[in-house]
This record gives structure tokens, sequence and C-alpha cells, in this order.
């Protein structure tokens, strides 16, 4: 059971790392840092977005509009930090 906690604790992990870029990667693209018309971009820009958008609407659809400023990558990573903490402090212990 434990190697399926160190599973789902890595998968989040990879995870959180992909939001990150995500965002590093819109905000390169909204201030023109990225060549949008580069087909490389763009399939970088599209696996990225396909990665994090079903995970991110749902808590984009909660929150206030905050005039143009997306802070839901941040609340997914909130979660996915609280989720990790929980794996490792209250389910892993009764496996242990």
């Amino acid at each position: 059971m434990l190697a399926l906690i160190k599973t789902i604790d890595l998968a989040l992990y990879l995870y959180w790392w992909i939001i990150i870029a995500s965002a590093i990667f819109s905000w390169l693209y909204a201030f023109n840092v990225v060549n949008p018309r580069n087909q490389f971009v763009g399939s970088v820009g599209n696996m990225l977005f396909r990665l994090t958008e079903p995970a991110l609407r749902p808590i984009r659809r909660y929150m206030p509009d905050l005039g143009g400023i997306d802070i839901s990558p941040i609340v997914l990573l909130l979660i996915i930090y609280f989720v990790r903490e929980l794996l490792w402090s209250t389910i892993a212990p009764l496996f242990v």
C-alpha cells in the first residue's frame, strides 16, 4: 500500500511542475516572448493546455473576476500541496 501512496505522491509532484510550466508558458506567450507561429511552441502550449485545463476549469468557475488576473493555478497548487501533506501525515502512517 505504501508503494501506491508513493506513486500517487510522485504523480502529484510531476503535475505540480506541469502547472508551473503552464503558468510560465502562458506568461511568455502573453508578453510575446515566444513566437506563437512556431510549430514547436504551439505544440508545447497545446500539450500544457490540455494537461492543465481539466483541473483548472472547475476552479475558474468558482473564482471571482479579478480583472484579468488568473490565480487558479495558485489555488490548484495549494490543493495539491494539501493532498500530498494529507497523504504523508494521515494516510501513510496507517499502513506503516
